[in-house]
């Protein structure tokens, strides 16, 4: 009984906001899987179920995240002001988001929208703020720590407008114009403030050591900003009746997406470059392997919708192969990891090495 308790307290002392970040896969399959039921049909109760079970797991996530803030304040304190941990708190922001939009497309149930939109946006615009300014302050961050999952906090701004752009229809007066100015101000500041860290990034890429191999999946991360960009963008210029001229604007994002291709196949070669010569023992970050790519591979039916090219559909399947190959392995050696505990003595590891 004793083993069990003290177990218990360690899932909640080392619990990781990078948890929230492990599991998104499952809100954007839902959606592709109902985007791709209309050639299979059995996609459509798929999508039904993993809705369900993406609301089951994010109140499952919640009560340690709450636990750890309450019991052992210290210890979440400390990963909010770590320069590389810190980057993982916006997660949970982010999935209340992307719950409001399966609450939107799957379920048509705007009323509950309401509900997660509003608190998934104010939490992403506080730690948009909050995350950046600590680092601003921060004298002891190193080129080492620069990695892509700076993008997240400020580059999660994207993501308010995929959902909040669908409403534009169906309001009018002042509220239409108020989200309309708040949709492009978010857009905007997270497309521009990833710009500067994708250079940034890259500054460490080309003139410093490699990744950590524990941070090493992270270079997939870079596939969500240009997914949440191209989603976005698109739901807003489609609502959106002042903009007449709605190609130039799809065209732009367009040649986004193939900058997309071009770090799916560097994000492959550097993988193999780190299993083959550095090791890549599993953490919780080879979820990074998953979410950004399932969120490209749902921007990339986006793009063949509206530009019907034939070959974008290929390259849809490809990457969805790909990315369940991933998914299987990741998948595995997570819940090998958490049946034995293990799990959580790695991050705790991970933490202090870091």
């Amino acid at each position: 009984m004793f083993n069990k308790l003290s177990c218990k307290c360690k899932i909640v002392k080392n619990f990781s906001p990078s948890w929230f970040a492990s599991v998104m896969w499952t809100w954007i399959l839902a959606i592709t899987s109902l985007f791709y039921s209309q050639y299979i049909p059995i996609l459509k109760p798929i999508s039904q179920l993993l809705f369900y079970f993406n609301i089951l797991l994010f109140f499952f996530l919640l009560i340690p995240w709450i636990l750890r803030w309450i019991f052992y304040t210290e210890n979440a304190k400390k990963d909010l002001y770590h320069p590389i941990i810190s980057n993982f708190y916006p997660t949970i922001s982010v999935w209340l988001l992307v719950l409001a939009a399966n609450f939107i497309v799957i379920d048509n149930n705007i009323n509950i929208w309401w509900i997660f939109w509003g608190l998934g946006a104010f939490f992403t615009i506080i730690f948009a703020l909050l995350v950046p300014f600590l680092s601003f302050k921060n004298t002891d961050i190193k080129i080492d720590h620069i990695n892509p999952g700076w993008f997240i906090p400020p580059v999660w701004l994207i993501v308010i407008p995929i959902a909040w752009s669908m409403l534009i229809p169906y309001t009018s007066g002042i509220l239409k114009e108020i989200i309309i100015i708040t949709n492009f101000i978010w857009w905007w500041a997270g497309f521009f403030l990833y710009l500067g860290l994708l250079a940034i990034c890259l500054y460490r890429f080309i003139i410093h050591y490699p990744l950590p191999t524990t941070l090493a999946p992270t270079i997939w991360i870079n596939l969500w900003p240009i997914w949440a960009g191209t989603v976005a963008l698109i739901n807003l210029i489609k609502n959106y009746n002042f903009i007449s001229l709605k190609e130039p604007f799809f065209t732009f994002w367009f040649f986004i997406w193939w900058f997309g291709i071009w770090w799916v196949l560097m994000a492959i070669i550097m993988t193999i470059y780190y299993i083959k010569d550095l090791k890549l023992p599993y953490s919780m970050s080879w979820w990074a392997f998953t979410f950004p790519l399932w969120a490209y591979v749902a921007s990339t039916h986006l793009i063949y919708k509206i530009f019907n090219i034939q070959i974008i559909d290929y390259i849809w399947l490809v990457l969805y192969l790909l990315l369940f190959f991933l998914w299987s392995i990741t998948i595995i050696k997570t819940l090998l990891k958490t049946y034995d505990w293990s799990i959580f003595e790695d991050i705790k590891n991970n933490k202090n090495s870091n």
